[in-house]
């Protein structure tokens, strides 16, 4: 019995001793949302604004505003905005929890070259603190290991970087900083700061998984790579619901009104049509689907249908986030599963990533009022699991994909639409009004489980159902 009694106690001890060195997340609020936020002071990048790329809403609660950005895949919020006086009162409250966390560790004021931390609260309060070289965070297979560290003032020396493994995640750490944060040139910060009464500066490189957070200072940024980390109860993002292309999800394309010519050597998978005018130049071995000379019944209810869908994406504007500016589209922009929108011509250069976070079902709209270009080998890159089927393009204007370009998703336009040389589209080229051309091109359409009939007649519906030719995911 004593012997039962003395290992009950030593479980006991152990339990609550382990227990102490546990550190609780504090409760970000809204603030969770912001990248960058600062309750007072200026948010400024210097420099080429798209070449600081963010993920995650940018905020200040002042007077001062926020210059320098291009687009940025998340919300600008200014002093008067309700969302930024709510993440002001958040942040106070987080970074009350945060100062109120009782300390277990305390390290020395250089941290990193290699050194590997296990999950708890780290205090260096009487020195200024500089990250160097390796600074790795173990989460022991723990994913909800957390991380605290309450510092007076952080600076991190050239190409410096926190580390997780095992397990740890961005979102559950914390460094509260009581005076400025200067991270030095090619930083890897991961983590949320919260720095208070004290400015954050980024130098040209640097990489934030995580937020920059302050109760009263400037923020500055330069060629960051800056996005906020998922986990921890943040939301999964689904996007919009898909529109019901119906009669109009087997044409590869179409157009409602105007003609649908191609020149050269283009392989489709779909069928090609238009409503009014002919429908002329493509090569029967080089279409696996129905080519519709002439209007027929079949492109009847393909412009019914195409005008519902357009309908439908047309009214999910305003959207989650106005990218504010169209005319630098691209440029390794990423975005997440929402509805964008673009309000005027849309120049588009280089790359966008699509990122779908890990769900195969995420969707992406995007809007565009105006029209739509491309440079040469433009590219729509599809990440962490996004398809083609489920990213939707609705432009209010003449769209050109240009020379060699590769674009992921259903192109929705209401003007005429030219695909040049030696451009792929995973998805579908429709519009409600205007010619349509193809000069060697290839169009394929994506819908899972899509297939041709052995007929190739159209299909009713969004997929169409047969025992033959598959067509391949891509």
């Amino acid at each position: 019995m004593k012997n039962k009694l003395i290992k009950t106690f030593i479980t006991i001890i152990l339990f609550f001793g382990s227990k102490a060195f546990y550190a609780q997340a504090p409760n970000l609020g809204s603030a969770a949302n912001f990248v960058l936020f600062t309750s007072v002071g200026a948010v400024t990048n210097s420099g080429i604004g798209f070449l600081t790329k963010l993920t995650g809403n940018v905020g200040t609660n002042s007077a001062p505003t926020i210059t320098g950005f291009g687009n940025i895949n998340g919300q600008m919020h200014y002093v008067g905005d309700s969302s930024s006086a709510k993440c002001q009162a958040d942040l106070i409250i987080a970074y009350g929890q945060l100062n109120a966390a009782v300390p277990t560790f305390f390290p020395a004021p250089l941290i990193g070259n290699g050194a590997t931390l296990n999950a708890g609260v780290y205090s260096i309060t009487n020195a200024t603190i500089t990250l160097s070289g390796e600074l790795i965070l173990d989460g022991q297979g723990n994913p909800n290991a957390v991380y605290l560290f309450k510092l007076q003032g952080n600076s991190s020396s050239t190409n410096a970087r926190v580390k997780l493994i095992n397990g740890a995640k961005a979102c559950n750490v914390f460094w509260k900083v009581e005076g400025a944060v200067n991270m030095a040139t090619g930083t890897t910060m991961r983590g949320t700061i919260v720095a208070n009464n004290g400015a954050i500066d980024f130098a040209a490189g640097d990489t934030l998984e995580g937020r920059a957070l302050s109760t009263n200072g400037a923020i500055t940024t330069s060629k960051l790579l800056g996005y906020t980390p998922i986990g921890c109860g943040s939301p999964i993002l689904l996007g919009p619901a898909a529109p019901s292309l119906g009669a109009i999800a087997c044409y590869a394309t179409f157009t409602g009104i105007g003609a649908n010519t191609n020149v050269g050597i283009s392989n489709i998978k779909g069928d090609v049509g238009s409503n009014s005018g002919l429908t002329s130049g493509y090569n029967p071995l080089l279409v696996i689907g129905t080519i519709h000379p002439v209007p027929d019944g079949s492109t009847a209810a393909a412009a019914a249908a195409l005008g519902g869908a357009y309908a439908y994406l047309n009214g999910l504007a305003p959207g989650d986030i106005e990218l504010l500016f169209p005319a630098q589209f691209g440029h390794n922009l990423v975005l997440t599963p929402h509805t964008y929108l673009m309000n005027s011509a849309v120049t588009f250069t280089d790359t966008v990533f699509l990122d779908a976070q890990g769900n195969a079902n995420a969707r992406f709209v995007i809007l565009v009022n105006g029209a739509f270009g491309t440079s040469v080998n433009s590219h729509v890159i599809l990440i962490n699991g996004a398809q083609a089927k489920n990213v939707y393009w609705k432009i209010d204007g003449a769209v050109t994909i240009n020379n060699n370009s590769v674009f992921n998703g259903t192109i929705i336009s209401a003007g005429a639409i030219d695909l040049k040389t030696g451009v792929v589209v995973n998805g579908r080229v429709l519009t409600t009004v205007g010619a349509l051309n193809i000069t060697a091109a290839n169009v394929f359409i994506t819908t899972s489980g899509l297939s041709t009939p052995a007929n190739k007649s159209i299909c009713s519906g969004d997929t169409i159902k047969n025992n033959f030719r598959s067509f391949r995911n891509r």
